[in-house]
């Protein structure tokens, strides 16, 4: 590979979540714990480095939260963007920081910020690989 496409992926990797992070929803797509098909929801979101943050407003009892404890796979659409990636519901203890961090950051985005944080991180992180981003028609 070049270091003229190396460059111009590594610049795409840093800028493309910061480039939508404005957005106010994005469409993440789990996989139905129960009937094994695809579940779409529309949610808010916040973006911490290059990935992000959903908030469950009621918790574990979430569906798609469910869903993701059983398959951690997901999509996210936002906007023109859609992402391959993985999920974890942070852990209250071990992610203090980091959940206090983005519950601050929805607080100030959404004027809310409670309930359970969930990050998504798109494939290929850190950065985010060529082949898991597609533009749709």
């Amino acid at each position: 590979m070049s270091r003229r496409v190396r460059l111009e992926i590594e610049t795409t990797r840093r800028g493309c979540l910061q480039s939508i992070a404005h957005k106010q929803v994005l469409y993440l797509t789990t996989i139905g714990r129960r009937t094994g098909l695809p579940r779409q929801i529309e949610i808010w979101f916040v973006v911490c480095g290059e990935r992000f943050y959903l908030f469950a407003e009621t918790g574990e009892a979430a569906g798609w939260v469910k869903n993701i404890r059983r398959n951690h796979k997901v999509t996210v659409r936002v906007g023109e963007w859609q992402l391959d990636a993985m999920a974890r519901v942070l852990d209250r203890q071990a992610d203090r920081k980091l959940w206090d961090n983005v519950a601050m950051m929805a607080n100030h985005k959404y004027g809310w910020g409670e309930g359970l944080p969930v990050e998504v991180t798109p494939l290929g992180t850190p950065g985010i690989d060529q082949a898991t981003v597609k533009t749709l028609p």
